[in-house]
């Protein structure tokens, strides 16, 4: 593809991406589809409609339509429209309430402990383990706390479900042939494990960062821009057009999801973009410069896997939820998760320029 051909593919998957998002965000509208946080900070969001990566199956199903004959538009194309579906399986599982969570607020003048958590004075928390449910009751008794609110928690699949799924999709991938060489290694038979432990990886990575408005759909569009540059820099060309579509995608997406987020992608939306920008990084074989511009994903993993282990204690989960927790604004957050994103994706550029 020359550079008319590549700039005519961005544009369509720009446009149709609004078109689409759009059309699906009035669906979901009328049919009260729709997201309830979880987190306290966020509660203004509940009525906002979500499941709108359903609108990135439509772009995906258009642009495959007219790419069909481009290989690695179709390999990456088809494992995000997998993805998708996947991930729209999951938010329609979702749809039925689990459970019924307490929010209450600390009415006391010191620190108690709720669970694993520590509450400051006039401090809100969700009463969400058990350890915590077996301690409510007594608090509530003694004075020290006050219910304010309730939140719905939502019906999820199991964990090794979720993961057996991505596996699958990992194989989707393997199974291709696509996948031969990484970083400068043949791969062989070992293409199967390595790509499917970086589809797993990178779904997760996307999906945990789904959680303010904008975020994950401007750091995966930044570090697929960035890869586009790395691809027109550096070379081959065939690097550029699957990091067009991602980035067609997230930009279209973010006219409606920019803060204050008219829609959300829900999990329909993350496992696309988690699933393209890791085919298409395997694919294009730029493994280094790929997982440092999803740095900041990576990282926010990493320190919720610490969370989750007790080497940490976080107040809320993950860490961009922690950080609006203590006070730092949600725009804030967002434009500095991605100024490290482009900084990160600067940095590998100018030392893929100057120092490999």
């Amino acid at each position: 593809m020359n550079n008319t051909d590549m700039l005519i593919l961005f544009l369509i998957t720009l446009c149709a991406t609004i078109f689409f998002t759009w059309y699906i965000k009035r669906i979901l509208l009328k049919a009260r589809i729709a997201d309830n946080p979880i987190v306290s900070e966020h509660r203004h969001k509940s009525g906002t409609p979500t499941m709108g990566g359903i609108a990135f199956l439509f772009t995906l199903s258009f642009v495959i339509s007219l790419y069909y004959q481009n290989i690695p538009i179709l390999i990456v194309s088809f494992i995000m429209l997998a993805g998708g579906i996947v991930g729209l399986v999951d938010d329609l599982i979702g749809l039925k309430v689990k459970e019924i969570q307490k929010i209450v607020v600390n009415t006391s003048d010191e620190v108690i402990t709720l669970g694993r958590l520590d509450v400051e004075p006039g401090e809100e928390v969700r009463v969400a383990t058990p350890k915590a449910k077996a301690e409510v009751d007594d608090l509530l008794k003694d004075g020290k706390v006050e219910v304010i609110g309730e939140v719905p928690i939502k019906t999820e699949p199991e964990e090794l479900e979720k993961i057996i799924c991505q596996i699958v999709l990992g194989m989707f991938l393997a199974f291709t042939g696509a996948v031969t060489t990484l970083g400068g290694f043949t791969l062989g038979i070992f293409a199967i494990p390595v790509v499917v432990i970086a589809i797993l990886g990178c779904i997760n990575s996307v999906n945990l960062i789904d959680g303010m408005d904008g975020l994950a759909a401007g750091i995966v569009g930044i570090a697929s821009i960035s890869c586009c540059i790395y691809g027109y820099l550096f070379g081959p060309a065939t690097i550029i057009p699957p990091f067009l579509i991602l980035a067609g995608i997230c930009l279209g997406f973010l006219v409606f999801n920019k803060y204050p987020a008219s829609i959300f992608m829900g999990d329909t939306g993350s496992f696309v973009l988690g699933t393209g920008y890791a085919a298409a990084v395997l694919v294009c074989d730029i493994p280094y410069f790929g997982v440092l511009a999803l740095g900041v994903p990576i990282v926010s993993v990493i320190v919720s896997l610490l969370h989750r282990a007790h080497i940490i204690k976080l107040p809320v989960e993950p860490l961009h939820h922690t950080l609006n927790h203590y006070g730092m604004s949600e725009v804030k957050i967002i434009l500095t998760y991605w100024g490290v994103t482009a900084l990160l994706c600067i940095v590998g550029l100018l030392a893929k320029m100057y120092l490999f």
